[in-house]
């Protein structure tokens, strides 16, 4: 079995700084309206990321993989915040855009199928507190 560990430390105020098991590091902190000040990422948000951040490295492998052509990628996440304390994520779309003058459309969607229903383990914990809806954009240039 393998294991995460994070460090997180309070940089004062409402900034911490965490440190991944690679030993890269970024900050957190909250928003003005609940205190926070400055630069960081905002919790929620950077679940968000994580869960992009997650398909997406399966969508590239796959995407060199399959030696697809694609100019560029990007995956945007929506989510929609419950009203009540404490406010958690209900439903989630992500959009996969591709774009590109010769997309393989079919092979694609394959490779998003796979990193959707098989790769994404991020993916996979977001379905056990959310709505999770999945939509691929192709945009020719």
């Amino acid at each position: 079995m393998s294991t995460h560990n994070t460090t997180t430390t309070w940089k004062g105020k409402m900034q911490f700084e965490s440190t991944n098991p690679s030993g890269e590091t970024l900050l957190i902190n909250a928003g003005e309206e609940n205190g926070g000040e400055g630069p960081g990422f905002r919790p929620k948000a950077l679940m968000l990321s994580s869960l992009a951040g997650c398909s997406g490295l399966d969508v590239a492998s796959l995407i060199g993989k399959m030696k697809l052509e694609v100019d560029d990628f990007k995956i945007e996440t929506i989510a929609n915040l419950t009203e009540e304390d404490p406010k958690v994520y209900d439903e989630v779309i992500i959009e996969y855009h591709f774009y590109g003058s010769n997309l393989n459309e079919e092979r694609l969607n394959r490779a998003v199928d796979l990193s959707v229903e098989k790769y994404c383990g991020v993916l996979e914990m977001f379905r056990k507190f959310a709505k999770v809806e999945v939509k691929t954009m192709f945009h020719k240039i």
